[in-house]
């Protein structure tokens, strides 16, 4: 059961991007339950990627690998009034996603430019499968079919002023601001996934949204043509990001 008084906040991001800077700004809320990418394991299970993840088996052993069941936690949880789930907008692969109109949807991209190096330290060969930004569009599409509440958020222009972002962020949601969602302390939350020791290196160190700072590593050439294939893609959601 769906119940309505809940907000139910679906992050759809691209990886290496901000998004768990973002979840630990919502998990600062007292009204707010947040969950570290629940379909992970599912994706993992149904893909080849678990031969280059680090950390797959045991990923996959710490979860539920079923992305029917996590669908049906993420409509049915009633932990808290707020529910926020950061979600890779890869890992919903081949799953009905009518349920995207039960939820407040975000779409969370990034500069593939800077990206795909930041990407490519911890997967060395990423296809587009694994960057999401073909996912990304095709969700678009499919919000827009199903008429879902959706915004889209850049991950530069939010790092130039979160404050202004999270505000349009929280009015659209429908819950209130609160200035503790810019801060956190330094460390994991135990709300990590196992994957962390892997991936958050950089938001462990922080204690909130860092200053936006372009990368200044070259594009891998063997990686040139995989960041000309996601730019169409990137730009479509930058266009309609707030």
């Amino acid at each position: 059961m769906n119940t309505p008084d809940i907000k139910r906040i679906c992050l759809w991001s691209c990886p290496r991007n901000i998004s768990t800077a973002t979840m630990y700004s919502f998990a600062q809320r007292s009204d707010t339950k947040v969950y570290d990418e629940p379909l992970y394991g599912y994706y993992l299970k149904e893909t080849n990627a678990a031969a280059y993840h680090p950390g797959a088996n045991q990923i996959m052993d710490s979860m539920e690998c079923n992305g029917d069941k996590v669908v049906e936690m993420m409509l049915n949880s009633q932990e808290k009034p707020v529910l926020f789930f950061k979600n890779m907008t890869h890992h919903l692969l081949n799953l009905d996603t009518s349920f995207l109109k039960n939820v407040t949807n975000v779409l969370l991209t990034r500069d593939p430019r800077d990206m795909i190096p930041s990407f490519h330290q911890v997967i060395k060969n990423p296809k587009m499968q694994d960057v999401g930004y073909l996912a990304h569009t095709e969700i678009l599409k499919k919000l827009d079919q199903l008429n879902a509440k959706t915004i889209v958020l850049d991950s530069t222009e939010t790092l130039k002023d979160p404050a202004a972002k999270l505000r349009k962020l929280c009015d659209f949601i429908g819950v209130p601001f609160e200035e503790n969602m810019l801060h956190w302390e330094a460390g994991p939350i135990k709300e990590d996934g196992v994957w962390a020791a892997h991936w958050y290196g950089n938001v462990h160190k922080s204690t909130g949204f860092n200053k936006y700072e372009p990368k200044e590593k070259e594009i891998p050439h063997q990686l040139k043509p995989l960041l000309e294939e996601c730019i169409p893609h990137y730009e479509v959601l930058k266009r309609r990001s707030i």
